[in-house]
This record gives C-alpha cells, sequence and structure tokens, in this order.
C-alpha cells in the first residue's frame, strides 16, 4: 500500500480509501495499489468485503488523472491485472465491494463504483462519464456496465453528454443502494458490510459466481448451467459444511457458525 491507497481492517471488513489529493484521480501507479487492495480481500481468507471511498468530501474519484495524461501516460496504458483502478476487470473476485461515494465520481470514477457490487452515496454525490467531453469513451466498463444497470435512453444520455446524475437521481433508478447524509456514509457503508459478514462466505462467493456466469443467459439456460456441474463456488457451497451448518443453526434457535469450509 501507498499514502495515496490506504487500508484499514474492521472485523472481516477491509476499508480502502483512495487519497490523491485534490481530486482522487487515478494513474497506473494508483490503479496497480488499488488492485494490491482487492487482491489482499480475494486471498485472505479473514476478509469478507470491502469498503471503497475517497478521502475528503468533494471527490470520491475525478478519473484517469489528466495530468500523467499530459505528462505521456498513454490513454491505453496497462493498468494491471485488474485493469483501471484495479477492480474494473477484477472479474473473478469472489467477495463483494460496496462503494462509498463521497463525492463526484467523474469519468472513470463513476466507472469504479459500477465495478462495485454495491453503492452507498451521500446526499451531494454526483455521477458523469465525461470522457465524450475530453475526445474519449468510458472504457473501463461504462458503456458496457451503464447500459446494463439503467434503461436504455437514460445510459445513452449519459454517455453521450456526460451530464451529471445527482445521487437522488440515481436512487430513484436504483443506481445506487441508498443515499445518506455525508456524516453517516462510512457508518451506512459498514452497516451493510457487517451485515454482509453475517452470512456464510461460501454462498456470498456462489451468489457472486452464479450471477456473474449466467448474466447473458435466459433462466433455462441459467438453471442448466448451475446443474452442469461448473461452477466450482456453488460446488464447493452444495458440499459445505456451512451448508448444514445454517440449517441446524436455525433448528437450534442459535446464530450460525461460519467455517467457510
Amino acid at each position: 500500500m501507498t499514502d495515496q491507497v490506504r487500508t484499514d481492517v474492521d472485523g472481516g471488513v477491509l476499508t480502502v480509501t483512495l487519497d490523491r489529493p485534490k481530486a482522487n484521480a487515478i494513474d497506473v501507479a494508483t490503479s496497480q495499489a488499488l488492485h494490491e487492495a482487492f487482491d489482499r480481500l480475494q486471498r485472505d481468507d479473514s476478509l469478507r468485503v470491502a469498503v471503497l471511498t475517497g478521502e475528503g468530501e468533494r471527490f470520491f474519484s475525478a478519473g484517469w488523472d489528466l495530468k500523467a495524461a499530459a505528462e505521456g501516460e498513454a490513454i491505453d496504458a496497462d493498468h494491471g491485472p485488474g485493469g483501471f483502478a484495479g477492480l474494473t476487470e477484477f472479474f473473478d473476485l469472489d467477495k463483494p465491494v460496496i462503494a462509498a461515494v463521497n463525492g463526484l465520481a467523474l469519468g472513470g470514477g463513476f466507472e469504479l463504483a459500477l465495478a462495485a457490487d454495491l453503492i452507498i452515496a451521500a446526499e451531494h454525490a454526483e455521477f458523469a462519464l465525461t470522457e465524450v467531453t475530453l475526445g474519449m469513451v468510458a472504457d473501463s466498463g461504462g458503456v458496457l456496465r451503464l447500459p446494463e444497470r439503467l434503461p436504455q435512453a437514460v445510459a445513452a444520455e449519459l454517455l453521450l453528454t456526460g451530464r451529471r446524475m445527482t445521487a437522488a437521481e440515481a436512487e430513484r433508478w436504483g443506481l445506487v443502494n441508498r443515499v445518506v447524509p455525508a456524516g453517516d456514509l462510512l457508518g451506512a457503508a459498514m452497516e451493510l458490510a457487517h451485515r454482509i459478514c453475517g452470512s456464510a462466505p461460501l454462498a456470498i462467493a456462489a451468489v457472486k459466481e452464479i450471477v456473474r456466469c449466467t448474466a447473458a443467459l435466459d433462466v433455462e439456460s441459467g438453471y442448466r448451467l448451475m446443474r452442469s456441474g461448473d461452477l466450482p463456488n456453488y460446488q464447493a457451497m452444495l458440499r459445505s459444511e456451512d451448508a448444514q451448518e445454517g440449517p441446524r443453526a436455525f433448528a437450534e434457535k442459535r446464530s450460525p457458525k461460519w467455517t467457510g469450509r
């Protein structure tokens, strides 16, 4: 980790804070540091979920560091194994990421939030894919993920104009899970993270795997894939001790004790 990407652990929750004044912009080195944090989440069995946020109250992230671009960082530079911001192409991450959007999420900053599983937004947060206004395309996931999350006409407007969407509008379209006062943002994100920690880890990994692998399938084809035995996390969950512990704990009227096995 670096001073620009800080991590803290609270129980099973890894908090990842992007701290690059003044706009929390992201260059190649920052992408690699972010990926290091998310890779730690993936590999450390004691970690269950990550909360990702930006330092300060004005910017979650302004996206690609245009100062680095002006100094020669290529538009198609290799940002490392997780793609831009270390997460946008980390497709097989088995654990959830909650984006706690504390301010402006612009360009690649919005794409970073879209790569998370859940989004909690401060009331003053705004979202925009500004790439077309700079002669570029939101190709770090924006052009792919946003049309899946919003009605086509709304997504097209944002992609083609670069206009800003308020947190309230994002909540209205179901793009964010909830909107809270700025002072409550991290608390709300941590509350959600700890609720996830209360679920069985193999079940969480199986949910992420099934959703990822069936996204382009109809329901019948999705069932066929699940029953095929080709989803390793799902198969591990079916055969796990935790899958027996859950019903047993329910019958005994106690909290389950998950082992991840």
